[in-house]
């Protein structure tokens, strides 16, 4: 008995161990002074989870810093370096913020990284907005951590003081507006695109209500209990604050709601179970069925009236995109046999060379806000 259980547990311990992939990362970066520290920032625990300051490399001589990571095979890693902060990000060779580093781990890695540039918190991320924005630092909420909410203002919104309008609200609100609080030093540059899609009549006109995100993303943003406290939150305390703040049109008709990767994916959740707050949603590179999330099994085994919502979903189709690619088509044959008709009440959007960054989702913002509030009186 005793020779058996030795020979499951090395069977465990030897499939364990072939489970996790050696990854090795160098930085070269010789023109760092002598008290700066490179880290790395990136979309895992052992990464940060986008925590610029918080993973630091080990400094092996004046230029150079390592660290040595343990990974599940297939995994999907994004990550870009620091000096500890957004501010001062590694730029590539043109000086520019380059977009993220990407691998599958299929194998043990060595990868080597030569940083010679790197951005500057005043010139490289002015930290400008676009329009009028307010601030409602630390909003608190019933089984939640508190966390900031920034409301961007339509142009006629000091103007024409009796107007009212209809409503965006958006995950990760730091990341949307403005580059100086946005996770990895680039925004979505919605203020910019709203803007102009306003001043050119092809939207109406909305308010965008940001809120962002805390630590436990992962876990708010997910089919969790977390997850609904989440949902709670916003539909039992921020909407009643906003709509009793701003002039906004609270009806569900004139209420969307919008996310991007997890955040895709809870707002997906947020339209499908309160359609009777909100009654569209933009759901951007959206983690619908993957890994051990799926959403999509919900919506198949519901068997109510069809619901009177409007969708968007896009993706890309370059590393993590191209995962997320299997679970999006079945949820998108999951709408349709829900009697969801594409580019009536359900648009679909595939940009094939597109990654998974806030660089790409910046590009289509503009797809979403026509589809979501065309101008009625353009129309």
């Amino acid at each position: 008995m005793k020779k058996l259980l030795l020979l499951f547990t090395i069977i465990f311990i030897n499939r364990v161990i072939i489970s996790q992939v050696r990854i090795e990362i160098y930085v070269v970066a010789p023109q760092l002074n002598e008290n700066e520290n490179v880290f790395i920032g990136g979309n895992e625990v052992s990464l940060g989870n986008w925590n610029p300051g918080l993973i630091s490399l080990d400094k092996l001589n004046d230029s150079t810093w390592n660290k040595v990571f343990a990974f599940p095979i297939n995994s999907s890693l994004e990550f870009k370096f620091t000096k500890g902060t957004w501010g001062k990000e590694a730029l590539n060779q043109n000086g520019k913020i380059p977009g993220n580093t990407t691998l599958i781990v299929t194998k043990d890695t060595t990868i080597t990284i030569r940083v010679t540039k790197w951005s500057d918190a005043q010139s490289n991320i002015s930290g400008k907005i676009t329009g009028q924005v307010k601030y409602h630092r630390s909003f608190e909420g019933n089984n939640i951590l508190p966390r900031d909410i920034v409301v961007w203002l339509p142009p006629s919104y000091d103007s024409i003081p009796n107007k009212k309008y209809p409503v965006l609200y958006m995950q990760d609100g730091q990341n949307i507006f403005d580059a100086a609080t946005s996770a990895i030093g680039i925004e979505w540059q919605v203020d910019e695109t709203v803007d102009s899609l306003i001043k050119s009549d092809a939207i109406e006109e909305i308010i965008i209500v940001g809120i962002y995100n805390t630590e436990l993303r992962g876990t708010e943003y997910n089919h969790t209990p977390v997850g609904y406290n989440y949902m709670k939150f916003i539909v039992s305390e921020l909407k009643p604050f906003i709509d009793s703040t701003y002039r906004t049109l609270p009806d569900r008709n004139n209420t969307a709601i919008a996310g991007s990767s997890s955040g895709g994916l809870i707002s997906f959740m947020m339209l499908w179970e309160y359609s009777d707050i909100f009654s569209k949603a933009a759901c951007v590179s959206s983690a619908f069925k993957f890994d051990d999330i799926d959403y999509v099994s919900t919506v198949k085994k519901y068997a109510g009236p069809k619901k009177e919502i409007k969708i968007y979903i896009d993706n890309g189709g370059i590393g993590l995109e191209k995962e997320l690619q299997p679970g999006i088509d079945e949820m998108l044959i999951a709408l349709k046999e829900k009697g969801f008709e594409e580019n009536k009440d359900m648009l679909w959007v595939k940009d094939s060379l597109a990654e998974h960054n806030e660089s790409a989702w910046a590009k289509r913002v503009y797809k979403y806000l026509k589809f979501l509030f065309p101008n009625k009186e353009k129309d």
